[in-house]
Order: structure tokens, then sequence, then C-alpha cells
């Protein structure tokens, strides 16, 4: 565990001062929502346009829903995503040709124990599966679940979404120990579509804060022979 660190995402980002702001907090990802019912929607122009404000490191995240193929390969290109994230109902073949060889991350809705293991086998050409609680819709629910239901032992990757913000990720990272959290109705401002910087600061601290208690337990733990 030493020298773990939790990455971070912050998703449905649409104004570029928010943007510049994800990138001076050190994010390692930031999301852009192409799903036209999202009140954080955006289009290719303007997802484009802030994609040119991320530097190299940070890592360029589209989100569809229930596009096709041809759909999703021209978004990449239009846009210049470095990784697809499907959050609607796509079969594994269909994730795997829309994003040709572009890494891709699976949305799991999660309504009970055992929904990991279930989609770590059929979304196994998945770069990483982000973990969101079930709701009827498509997209982030902004609600958590039940955390006891992930398993320890992991075949790829974990994302942990659904109901994070400054005073609750902490506790997520100690319990679930994920590879990234993903955020954004948690860092929400007054309107849906704005971000409100305190709770953004507020947000990257804290998950600085549990790698460092992870950190501190693990060089406390002595040796076994």
């Amino acid at each position: 565990m030493a020298g773990v660190r939790t990455r971070i995402k912050f998703c449905g980002l649409v104004r570029p001062d928010d943007v510049d702001t994800a990138v001076a907090l050190g994010v390692d990802a930031v999301g852009f929502v192409f799903y036209p019912k999202s009140p954080r929607y955006l289009t290719a122009a303007t997802a484009s346009e802030l994609r040119r404000r991320l530097p190299s490191w940070v890592t360029a995240v589209g989100l569809v829903v229930n596009e096709t193929a041809h759909a999703v390969r021209r978004l990449r290109a239009e846009v210049g995503l470095d990784v697809v994230q499907f959050h609607g109902d796509e079969p594994p073949a269909l994730c795997s040709e829309a994003a040709a060889d572009a890494p891709w991350w699976r949305a799991v809705r999660m309504r009970a124990p055992g929904d990991l293991l279930e989609s770590e086998r059929v979304y196994c050409g998945a770069e990483a599966l982000l973990v969101d609680s079930f709701h009827a819709g498509y997209g982030g629910s902004g609600k958590a679940f039940d955390w006891s239901w992930l398993p320890t032992e992991r075949a790829l990757p974990l994302i942990l979404s659904g109901g994070l913000d400054p005073r609750s990720v902490g506790v997520a990272i100690d319990q679930v120990a994920p590879f990234a959290v993903d955020v954004s109705s948690g860092i929400q401002g007054a309107d849906p579509r704005t971000k409100d910087r305190e709770l953004m600061e507020g947000f990257a601290a804290a998950v600085m804060a549990a790698d460092a208690r992870r950190a501190a337990q693990f060089q406390q733990t002595p040796n076994t022979p």
C-alpha cells in the first residue's frame, strides 16, 4: 500500500473556470457528459474547447449513453477523448467496437451484492469499472450504495462513485480502497452546470488526507516473517 494514491475524477464540467480549477487541484481525470438528457450535457464543439485546456497528464473522459459505435468513434475524434465511459445498456462487444484502440470504462449500477463480480466477468475488456448506485435513469445518481457489497479482491481497477462529497469521500476511501473516486453533484454549485470551488478544493484535500492515513497505517503494520 505504500505509495498508493487514490486517483480523482471530476465529472460534469462545463465551464472553463471549473476545468482550470480541476487542473490546478491536480485531479487525474475530467469527465464531459454527452447524454442529451443530462443538465451537464455538452456538444462536441464545446467539449473540444474545454479539452484544449487540459494538460497531457489529465485524462479526458467522455460519458455516453446508448450511442452507436460510429457516433462514439466520431465523438472521440472530434473532442480528443482519452477514455470512453459507457453509462447505458451497451453490451461489451459494442463497447470494444466503439472505443476501438482507446481504453474504456464501464459504469455498473449497483443494486445487489455480486453485481461487481458479474460485471467483471461480462466486461472483462474494460480498463476499469465505475460503480454507482442503481436508479431508473442513466448517468450518475448522486446517491451512495452499500459499500460492503464490494469485494476486496477485484479483477479490474475500481472507480467509486455515487453520493461522494468532501465529507464522505475520506470514509469511502478508508472502507473501499478504490483505485479512483468520481464526483459530480458532490462538488456542484448553485446551478447543476456549475461547480463550487470550495467544494472542489475540499474534496481533493479529503482524498489526500485519506491517502495519508492509509500510508501511515501501512507503515505502522509490522512485517510478518
